[in-house]
């Protein structure tokens, strides 16, 4: 088994072919899953802006596609749902599993994966199509893609504030705080709900300390002020019990 790991947010790097570029995020999603095989986990990060444009081609729901916003957009435009899923949703094979983390505005269903988890008011999951309603297809080639988001598709991301002032997403921290903190592995259900909490608890105290292990804090910082809270969504190409099924990278 090999672990893939891609995370995009790097707006200060030198590199000009590792800028967050429309053309290098789209040159870095396809490396990711090219060559991918039975056994391969993939992670896909994306902490930054997200929007959402008119839907040209039938395939959504609301009649909005949602994108990503690289660091040139206003010059060469966002990135596309549609364009995300056919560069690392339809290439999984059998056997392989993606994680794509998606920390922007508008993000609910930034995948374009065909099933949706919603969190009842009685706290139960439940399962929404969210197919095209054109028909086209969204799914893999057999492998399994789940997204975790930061927000709905009409909703706005927040952003935090850590050491050195540095902005980084609501999300991204709540995420990974809820992850590396737990006593044992995650069911889905766990890591929504504890990603839900430290989210609420951040924008009530805006002096919480819940320092992540100095390893990781170069990539993950703490974050100290959330000007609001949203609600993390999970969409899947494969419908499965959240609160049974055990999160792993």
């Amino acid at each position: 088994m090999s672990l893939l790991l891609l995370m995009l947010r790097a707006d200060e790097e030198r590199d000009p072919y590792r800028r967050p570029t429309r053309a290098n995020i789209l040159v870095a999603m396809r490396w990711l899953v090219h060559g991918c095989s039975s056994g391969d986990s993939l992670v896909f990060h994306f902490s930054g802006h997200g929007d959402q444009e008119e839907d040209k081609d039938g395939d959504e729901q609301d009649g909005q596609d949602e994108s990503i916003c690289p660091l040139d957009w206003q010059l060469n435009g966002a990135i596309v749902d549609d364009e995300i899923n056919e560069a690392i949703v339809r290439p999984l094979v059998q056997g392989v599993r993606l994680h794509a983390i998606i920390d922007a505005c508008r993000s609910g269903t930034v995948l374009d994966l065909p099933n949706l988890c919603q969190i009842k008011k009685n706290g139960k999951p439940q399962w929404m199509d969210h197919s095209a309603p054109n028909g086209a297809w969204k799914n893999t080639s057999g492998g399994h893609a789940i997204l975790i988001s930061g927000c709905t598709d009409d909703e706005d991301a927040q952003d935090g504030y850590g050491h050195e002032t540095m902005a980084m997403g609501a999300l991204t921290y709540s995420f990974f705080a809820a992850a590396w903190f737990a006593h044992r592995p995650p069911t889905y259900g766990q890591l929504l709900q504890k990603t839900k909490a430290i989210l609420l608890d951040c924008n009530r105290d805006s002096q919480i300390h819940c320092d992540l292990p100095a390893s990781i804090l170069p990539h993950v910082r703490k974050v100290v002020n959330f000007s609001g809270v949203q609600e993390p969504q999970l969409s899947s190409s494969d419908k499965f019990d959240i609160n049974r099924k055990t999160f792993m990278l």
